[in-house]
């Protein structure tokens, strides 16, 4: 395994932190705050509305830079906005700070996974950027249940001052371990990245990447309350419940990166099939304890399960301009992390109680999971629009 790939798994262990570990502590956010809970839920989805915006911006402005001076550079950003956060007197500070370390996150992936594709064979790039994205499980995992704990004991902002010293550390981590890397091909142009986007199969690979992560972020915005509210647990049970979830995350990723290198559309198919199946079953058994902390495990693996496949598919699509491509994707993940979120609010705001994002989220994955069905049977028949885009960006 090349060495780089761990340090991209370090930077994206930091920036995952900052994007989850937001949502054990919304109680304690809401209550400094004096907001209510939906309200401080737009601290996930302002964050995630930011991610859009730099994955399409700053990766499209950094098209051609040597990528590693990129990528450091994208994880100063991170520092100072988790910092700013930390200091945050009030909301609106809190939001700006929340802002600026999103604008990092969506360059950050979209570049580090043309970079880890890079770095192995073609038939093993999914795993590659599987190995990336271990850091973003192994946030959920280790990070988000001590940040939460932490969070507690010592109040949110601690949390938020120790992802700061994270981002410092995979600051160093990424300067020290990823080679020097050569210059983009200056041959390809802004134009010729743009033109992946005549690709009818990236435009149903972005849609089912918001539709189906979407789904899985709307039940998981809301879980604090869900868990103490609905299922009975006491708050100081929440840290540990999340390593359940981070648990599956990990496994789901691993799994879902060795099975998309042999049938990306296949085993996209089955692990969103399954989640709706498991999401509809948490809400109805949300009561139950035990029955929750199983759903919490599968969520987190059905779920991340399609990161890889996802990721894999837009790039594969994409051709031979992929980057552009690749960070609009890690924009989807993030548009639908603002789409499972505000449908998670509406339902709580409307009465409907701590199980309704649970139920919101079955039905945006049921969508994708149509959607997903109808790209796999266009890749039997191909549309002409769609041979014509693959074969510009591949002649490019």
């Amino acid at each position: 395994m090349p060495v780089g790939l761990i340090a991209l798994a370090i930077g994206a262990f930091g920036i995952g932190l900052t994007e989850f570990v937001i949502m054990g502590l919304l109680p304690e956010v809401a209550t400094e705050y004096g907001v209510t809970e939906s309200a401080a839920g737009w601290l996930i989805s302002g964050y995630a509305l930011a991610v859009v915006v730099g994955a399409l911006l700053l990766t499209a402005a950094t098209t051609r830079l040597p990528r590693k001076p990129v990528l450091l550079g994208l994880l100063v950003l991170f520092i100072l906005g988790n910092a700013l956060t930390a200091l945050a007197p009030d909301y609106g500070t809190a939001m700006i700070g929340r802002i600026i370390a999103a604008l990092c996150h969506g360059a950050f992936f979209g570049i580090g996974s043309v970079v880890a594709a890079g770095l192995v064979a073609p038939e093993k790039k999914a795993g590659a950027i599987a190995i990336m994205f271990t850091g973003l499980t192994a946030a959920n995992v280790f990070g988000v249940p001590f940040g939460t704990f932490l969070g507690q004991e010592f109040g949110w902002r601690s949390t938020f001052w120790t992802i700061s010293a994270i981002g410092v550390l995979a600051f160093i981590g990424i300067a020290a371990l990823v080679p020097a890397l050569p210059r983009p091909d200056q041959s390809i142009s802004l134009r010729q990245e743009l033109r992946a986007f005549r690709s009818g199969q990236v435009w149903f690979s972005l849609t089912v990447t918001i539709l189906a992560f979407g789904g899985m972020f709307g039940a998981f915005t809301y879980i604090a309350y869900t868990l103490t509210e609905v299922s009975g647990f006491a708050s100081s049970a929440v840290p540990w419940l999340l390593v359940l979830f981070g648990g599956g995350l990990v496994l789901g990723n691993w799994l879902g990166g060795r099975l998309a290198d042999r049938a990306i559309d296949r085993t996209l198919i089955v692990f969103i099939a399954a989640l709706v199946v498991v999401l509809a079953l948490f809400a109805f058994f949300a009561s139950s304890g035990i029955a929750t902390i199983v759903a919490l495990f599968l969520m987190g693996g059905f779920g991340f399960g399609t990161v890889p496949g996802l990721q894999s598919r837009v790039m594969q699509y994409a051709g031979g301009a992929p980057t552009l491509a690749s960070g609009a994707n890690i924009g989807a993940f993030n548009v639908g992390n603002a789409l499972g979120a505000w449908a998670g609010g509406v339902g709580i705001s409307a009465g409907l109680g701590y199980t309704s994002p649970i139920w919101l989220g079955a039905i945006i994955t049921a969508v994708a999971l149509v959607v997903m069905l109808i790209a796999a049977a266009r890749t039997r028949v191909p549309a002409e629009s769609d041979r014509h885009a693959t074969a510009a960006a591949v002649a490019s």
